[in-house]
């Protein structure tokens, strides 16, 4: 690693190990604009935006130098704002214009850089063709005609995902992006993840919005709108309210809910804990008879489209367990079914989730009963954030209520499935046949809560050790399938999440490097230790739910086959 002094601005700047001149300028605390520069990916350099100027006048792209000792830079000569004011009228020039109805707008880079540098005035006509939008998708739109060729969308699916679903294509002043020969997103095996339209500077690549869905049920009274949240959500929502990363916001959530019209609210750690008891059974159960091993988890819909579009032979891996938001629906929706024909009114299920291919996974046929979805709306965190901010509440300002009663009681357990290593956690402990606190402590200061990629433990199941892994980001999943299919690695449970720190980073979040997510999960993490009840299969009402509701028919309600 470089180490040494530069002058940025006739300012001496140390850099001990930055990996390249633009990081240390910040570092100066000097804010250069970028498009195409995304720290956790590959450097592109193709914006040149973030130009700067040697000693000898020398101009080229910060992103891309890389910082020497003695080097002295300038960021903001006459010569670089005539650069950076003439690449964003260019820019412009060729951009739709509809800033005021974007589903970007307040959070576009190149509105943000345009207002910055004082563009008012655009010199040059349009004369790009105009091309239609790809609404093909349940989780994503994508609106070429809003593109700036940044490349943010291209590396972040082939680098952090593996699947490369989309690139450039054509040449010049017809270069665009897109997936091959210009298909539609649902013509791929785009896997919903949303992890494109979470890094796109512009509104070429969003969430599919669902906001109006959502406001015509709270508003129609023959409708019963009940809602549950996911657990990530709790540690990222406040984000947009000024409440710092990590900060447990589900008291204001909850009473967000309530104003706007909901009339149950619960808690998805519930479902979790569900998912932790079937999960636990179903694993213990293949122990005993011996495979298929490894298990994998089900909770992530953007992991199983993977399997299926990719790697079917691994589905008979696949827990057969619902995801909890699945499992939760299925239950509340069986609950609300007496109380439907008694008053005449249609219970409207909205799940709040930090994912987009939840999205995906609410509509698929696998989770309908009667031909109707469990779940009838699926929003993400930034939608919910959209909506609270449409009715004025003031969310710092709101008094905390607590999630509704039957199903607003969790345990510790369910709450870490919002981060990588949650999920195989809650299972090791409810499999582990010690039950002190000494056990928890040995999970707890495990690989199950590092960071690392990929990551594995042994954990002491009745007389054997079972080796559990833990993977986040789906190009490390795909290495672990590699590694296991070579027989270099052998392991009994695999958690699997396809987003960069679990649910906490899916794309549905407010917008956050890993830095974010990994406050987000320490967040997750402070809720378990204070929480009253560590284990799901402690948890009264679950066990309550198994001795009545669910008697006889638990295998209905709370599993799904794969490929079948």
């Amino acid at each position: 690693m470089s180490q040494g002094i530069m002058y940025v601005d006739g300012q001496r700047v140390a850099f001990d190990g930055e990996k390249n001149v633009l990081a240390v300028i910040r570092k100066a605390g000097i804010d250069m604009p970028t498009f195409c520069y995304y720290s956790e990916l590959s450097v592109y350099g193709a914006c040149r935006m973030c130009v700067v100027e040697d000693e000898n006048g020398k101009i080229d792209a910060s992103c891309s130098m890389e910082p020497k000792d003695g080097m002295r830079i300038r960021t903001n000569t006459a010569r670089l704002l005539k650069h950076r004011r003439m690449i964003l009228e260019l820019l412009l020039a060729s951009h739709s214009k509809d800033c005021t109805t974007c589903e970007k707008n307040g959070k576009c880079r190149l509105q943000e850089l345009a207002s910055r540098f004082g563009i008012r005035h655009i010199r040059f006509s349009d004369t790009r063709t105009r091309h239609e939008l790809d609404e093909s998708s349940p989780a994503i739109i994508r609106d070429p005609n809003k593109c700036i060729l940044c490349g943010d969308c291209i590396r972040v699916c082939e680098e952090m995902q593996g699947m490369g679903i989309i690139d450039f294509a054509r040449r010049g002043s017809h270069l665009q992006v897109m997936p091959a020969f210009d298909r539609k997103l649902s013509e791929t095996d785009c896997i919903s993840c949303g992890q494109c339209a979470a890094v796109c500077t512009t509104g070429a690549i969003t969430i599919r919005n669902e906001i109006g869905a959502a406001w015509r049920a709270l508003h129609n009274p023959d409708k019963r709108v009940v809602v549950q949240i996911a657990p990530a959500v709790r540690v990222a929502i406040g984000e947009a309210f000024g409440l710092p990363s990590g900060n447990n916001a589900i008291g204001k959530t909850v009473s967000a809910l309530k104003m706007m019209g909901a009339e149950e609210v619960f808690d998805s750690i519930f479902g979790a804990d569900l998912t932790v008891m079937e999960e636990s059974k179903e694993f213990l159960a293949r122990l005993n008879n011996g495979g298929p091993f490894p298990m994998f988890t089900s909770c992530c819909p953007a992991w199983i489209k993977y399997l299926e579009t990719e790697n079917s032979k691994y589905l008979k891996n696949i827990s057969t367990c619902k995801s909890p938001m699945e499992m939760f629906a299925a239950v509340l929706k069986d609950q609300y079914a007496e109380i439907d024909r008694q008053d005449g009114r249609e219970t409207f299920h909205i799940a709040i989730m930090p994912c987009t291919a939840k999205k995906m996974e609410s509509a698929r046929k696998d989770f309908q009963h009667g031909g109707k979805p469990d779940v009838d709306l699926v929003l993400t965190t930034q939608e919910l954030i959209n909506m609270i901010k449409e009715s004025g509440i003031r969310f710092t300002e709101l008094e905390g209520e607590s999630p509704d009663l039957p199903f607003g009681i969790g345990t510790g357990s369910g709450t870490i499935f919002g981060t990588t290593g949650g999920v195989a956690e809650a299972v090791a402990r409810t499999c582990m046949e010690e039950k002190s606190n000494n056990a928890l402590k040995m999970l707890e200061f495990s690989p199950l809560r590092d960071s690392a990629p990929i990551r594995s433990v042994e954990v002491p199941v009745g007389n054997q050790k079972v080796r559990v892994a833990v993977v986040h980001g789906l190009i490390h999943a795909q290495k672990l399938l590699h590694e296991i299919e070579a027989g270099t690695v052998q392991y009994d449970l695999v958690e699997v999440m396809a987003c960069q720190g679990g649910c906490v980073g899916g794309a549905g979040q407010p917008y956050g490097l890993m830095a974010e997510k990994r406050k987000r999960a320490g967040g997750l993490y402070e809720a378990d230790r204070a929480s009253l009840i560590k284990r799901s299969e402690r948890n009264p009402m679950i066990l309550e739910l198994y001795e009545h509701e669910l008697k006889g028919r638990a295998h209905e309600l709370l599993h799904v086959h794969y490929g079948d």
